[in-house]
């Protein structure tokens, strides 16, 4: 993939100018997937987009291989360094919700490995495993290529692709996903009960071992440890919601799935999402760190 310049640039950036937004979803979609930030994955487009328009593309016969080993490489070097920022985070970390519906303004593939459970569990994986995950199990990447990307030999990038399918199985070994109409009849029951502070209400729909977590970043109150139990967690939402009672909770879709939004004063207080078992709620993911939530 060098870096020279084309002597025909005129002919290179019409292919690429046509190319591109066919490519983006791609270009984004990877690089969210490996760092669970949507503004990390907007920076690594954009540093895509301006490595693509210098470089030499004439000998590229797969521009979209290109591209997403491109934004592969550079999430790769990010992710590496974002080790430190996260042992540093105040409180739980969860992934910036990327909307996905209809409305969304950034386009991505849209499939299981966007959802918050699994960017949590990929998010427990070493960073090259999670390269090797996303983009052999994902996008269908051949090894030779990922080890390119990890700079490692290609049964090494073989194994870790390997370990990191054998961790995420064991840790999606719970009941298949709700349905969407499940989850729908399960978030619009939680919203009524939420909106009227029905304790029991939100006991019945709650898990009793589930787990509730906030993710405050430090910027806004919110809880620094898991709140455990199905009632200890109506408990604390009956006491939150009485004290900031918010002015409109609505439907929208995050990483391919119904969640809620709370608005309050007009500015999006919270983006919640959840896992659903069996018609119950075994894991409430609440952002809250209002740096997560400028593009919702």
């Amino acid at each position: 993939m060098g870096d020279g310049h084309a002597p025909g640039r005129s002919e290179q950036e019409d292919r690429l100018g046509a190319e591109w937004e066919t490519h983006r979803p791609a270009v984004f979609g990877v690089a969210y997937r490996l760092l669970g930030s949507v503004a990390d994955a907007e920076d690594v487009a954009q540093d895509v987009w301006l490595r693509a328009a210098g470089s030499d593309l004439s000998e590229v016969d797969d521009l979209r291989a290109w591209l997403v080993t491109v934004a592969a490489r550079r999430s790769y070097d990010i992710l590496k360094s974002a080790r430190a920022r996260r042992e540093s985070y105040v409180g739980p970390w969860l992934p910036e919700p990327l909307l996905t519906g209809p409305d969304a303004s950034e386009p991505v593939l849209v499939d299981e490995s966007v959802g918050a459970a699994m960017l949590l569990v990929m998010e427990e994986l070493s960073p090259p495993e999670r390269v090797s995950f996303v983009l052999h199990d994902v996008f269908g990447f051949e090894f030779g290529r990922i080890a390119e990307v990890l700079d490692v030999s290609v049964p090494a990038a073989r194994q870790l692709a390997s370990r990191a399918r054998r961790r995420v199985a064991k840790a999606n070994q719970s009941p298949s996903q709700a349905t969407k109409a499940e989850r729908e009849r399960v978030l619009t029951a939680f919203r009524a009960a939420y909106e009227s502070g029905d304790l029991s209400g939100l006991v019945r729909l709650l898990h009793p071992d589930a787990v509730y977590v906030t993710d405050g970043g430090g910027k806004v109150s919110a809880a620094r440890k898991l709140i455990h139990g199905g009632e200890r967690i109506a408990e604390v939402m009956v006491r939150v919601g009485r004290q900031w009672r918010p002015d409109h909770i609505e439907f929208i879709e995050v990483g391919g799935e119904l969640a809620l939004v709370f608005r309050r004063d007009g500015r999006v207080h919270s983006v919640d999402t959840v896992q659903i078992t069996d018609g119950l709620i075994t894991a409430y993911r609440r952002v809250l760190n209002p740096d997560k939530l400028s593009r919702v």
